[in-house]
Parts: C-alpha cells; sequence; structure tokens
C-alpha cells in the first residue's frame, strides 16, 4: 500500500513531505523509543509514535522509513515540520491512539 492511498482511507492529516507519498508501505513499526526503533525498524516500515520532536526525522531518515504517523491528536512544531520537508519524510498526524490506527493498517494489509 502507498501512502497516499493509506492517508485517503484513513484521512489522516499529511502535514510534511506530501511529494513522497508514492512511497510504497513494507510494514509497520510502533515504538516510542528512539532507540529501539534504530535497533529494530526495517526500511520501508512506516512508524507510529506521539514523539513529536526533531529527533524522530533523523531516525526515520537513518532507517530509511516511509513515513511517520503521529497519534493521540499531537501535532508537530514548526521546526520538526521545516525538518522533515527539508528531507522529503512524510509525516502525518491521527487523533486515533496507536492501538486503533496500527489495526486500521493491519486491516488494509499492511505488513502481512
Amino acid at each position: 500500500m502507498k501512502l497516499k492511498t493509506l492517508a485517503e482511507k484513513v484521512k489522516i492529516k499529511v502535514v510534511s513531505g506530501s511529494g513522497s507519498l508514492d512511497t510504497e508501505i513494507t510494514g509497520g513499526y510502533a515504538s516510542d523509543l528512539m532507540s529501539d526503533v534504530i535497533a529494530n525498524s526495517k526500511k520501508g516500515e512506516l512508524w507510529i509514535t506521539l514523539q513529536v520532536h526533531q529527533n524522530i526525522v533523523a531516525v526515520a531518515k537513518l532507517k530509511e522509513l516511509s513515513g511517520i504517523i503521529i497519534v493521540n491528536n499531537r501535532s508537530i512544531d514548526a521546526d520538526t515540520q521545516k525538518k522533515a520537508e527539508e528531507v522529503g519524510l512524510p509525516i502525518m498526524l491521527t487523533e486515533l491512539p496507536a492501538f486503533k490506527i496500527i489495526g486500521k493498517l493491519y486491516e488494509f494489509g499492511v505488513g502481512r
């Protein structure tokens, strides 16, 4: 599934990296610990987190993740958004908690 399709199906707000929404999602990874994401996520996965600071951009690029979904109606600040735009990283926001958005991803076949 492509990020664009996911954004349309789940009605999540894309706040950065809209030019990279044709990226294919190869799976998903949910964690709020940077060290865990660095150690265990895989290239192409979509990261689900509640973290909103600039370091999420660096970790996602380091691991070559397809994008980030930030849960629980949190938002990113202007500096994080700017950094994500600079590197072409899609960041999306949802009001859903992690458990529910992960369930939706599974329903759509992500990670199966």
